[in-house]
């Protein structure tokens, strides 16, 4: 696996047709929850499918820097004896959690209910990103949560303290700072209620009724109850829609081609990424749908069809918030003018992606107009050249797959993020058609 300290690119050549069968890594969000409800469960959790990406193990390092028995096996199996809500020991030092948003806000919500005090800490792109949305309402439960200024990490977290319950209404749509909460209220006095302004992805809810704990949902939001525990249990984790993401768009771009992705998740609130497709023209189709460890997952086929522009309703912006450095290629290849609105949470992602794919598609001669919550794209083809990723997973990725109809090649700089969610990606791309290398900067 390549790590973001020895970097390198990629370079794609245009042509090729994606065609053929593959399986992308597991879901990442799934993957992170299930090591967390398992190490605080009681009993020993089984995983498969589990994501081997840094961010996810930065997750599974952390729970053993607090005394969880967890051992990982070939071919993404995971076992875990939890320890029970109250379990965990702590930590000799700060937690450090690279580059991972997602483990920063949902071990925030743990920690606070722990005895003991805890400090997480990341790489400089994840200590730029805002901490106050989870730390504000952890202390209004009674928590004791400091953050650096502006609200960014490290955080710094207090244990001792008695949570109470909190109805509270998350000014911005996310699926992290629900989470955060929800497990919070695992250990607080009482009901802890969230209510959301549009809904986000559901696996911590769907994933605490698989341990066993009671889950009420409402008309805008959820609830828990505190004082009830969590049973070690099995889990299946399906293929990660945001890594297949990438190559529903490759398939669409390049003309004659006709890709199956196996085993991926299609939980309701994650498939925004099939639905703009298919607005904008793309034929995807779904296959031996079934559910498994109350996850939907099918066979995603998709086939090349001409994109047009459309216009991204705002609803539909958190159903597929990580999908949109790809959502952005899909439109820079459309006939006519793409435009989204309400996507402001771009700017606070591992870049800020608004800006960040904006730059990337003007260098490749694209229309792209930044705005304050989204960005306007007007349609052609890409000439190729050279663009920066900004050590962003998904950026990086997303250009490489704009190679494949660009009209000359592309190099993409600083890739080993790549190895946070998709750490087979240059390998599984070029096995289905896309003609990309991988390499040390400055080899080319």
């Amino acid at each position: 696996m390549n790590h973001p300290e020895d970097p390198f690119s990629f370079l794609v050549t245009p042509g090729g047709t994606l065609r053929g069968r593959l399986r992308v890594p597991g879901d990442k969000s799934i993957s992170h929850r299930a090591v967390i409800l398992g190490a605080i469960a009681e009993g020993e959790t089984r995983i498969s499918g589990f994501l081997e990406g840094e961010d996810t193990l930065a997750t599974l390092a952390a729970f053993r820097d607090m005394g969880v028995t967890i051992e990982v096996e070939k071919g993404g199996e995971v076992r875990i004896q939890g320890v029970g809500l109250r379990g965990l020991s702590a930590p000799s030092g700060p937690l450090y959690l690279g580059n991972s948003g997602t483990s920063m806000r949902l071990l925030s919500g743990v920690l606070a209910g722990q005895s003991f005090v805890s400090e997480l800490t990341g790489d400089p792109s994840l200590s730029r990103r805002p901490m106050g949305r989870v730390a504000d309402p952890l202390n209004a439960m009674g928590a004791d949560i400091a953050t650096a200024n502006d609200g960014r990490p490290p955080v710094r977290i207090r244990g001792g303290k008695a949570l109470s319950g909190i109805d509270y209404a998350i000014p911005v749509a996310s699926a992290q700072v629900k989470s955060c909460l929800l497990l919070a209220g695992l250990f607080a006095t009482g009901r802890t209620c969230v209510q959301e302004p549009a809904p986000t992805r559901d696996h911590t809810e769907r994933m605490l009724v698989g341990f066993g704990y009671p889950v009420e949902w409402t008309s805008n939001g959820v609830c828990i109850e505190g004082g009830n525990k969590l049973q070690g249990t099995q889990i299946v984790i399906p293929g990660d829609i945001s890594s297949a993401a990438f190559f529903l768009v490759g398939a669409s771009i390049a003309p004659g081609s006709d890709l199956i992705l196996e085993g991926v998740g299609v939980n309701p609130t994650r498939t925004g990424i099939i639905s703009i497709l298919r607005r904008m023209g793309a034929e995807i189709t779904l296959s031996n749908q079934r559910t498994v460890g109350g996850e939907l997952m099918a066979d995603l086929q998709v086939r090349s069809q001409p994109l047009h522009g459309i216009e991204i309703p705002p609803d539909m912006v958190p159903l597929a918030i990580d999908e949109f450095p790809a959502l952005f290629i899909a439109a820079a290849f459309a006939e006519g003018e793409t435009t989204v609105t309400g996507a402001e949470e771009l700017r606070n992602k591992e870049s800020d992606r608004i800006a960040t794919m904006a730059k990337g598609l003007e260098k490749l001669g694209i229309d792209a107009k930044p705005t304050t919550d989204g960005m306007i794209i007007r349609g052609g083809a890409p000439i190729g050249g050279r663009v920066a990723s900004y050590g962003d997973h998904r950026i990086a990725m997303a250009f490489a797959v704009a190679g494949i109809g660009s009209r000359r090649p592309i190099f993409i700089e600083d890739c080993a993020s790549v190895a946070t969610s998709f750490p087979s990606f240059p390998e599984v791309a070029s096995e289905v058609g896309l003609r990309i290398v991988a390499d040390k900067e400055g080899s080319f």
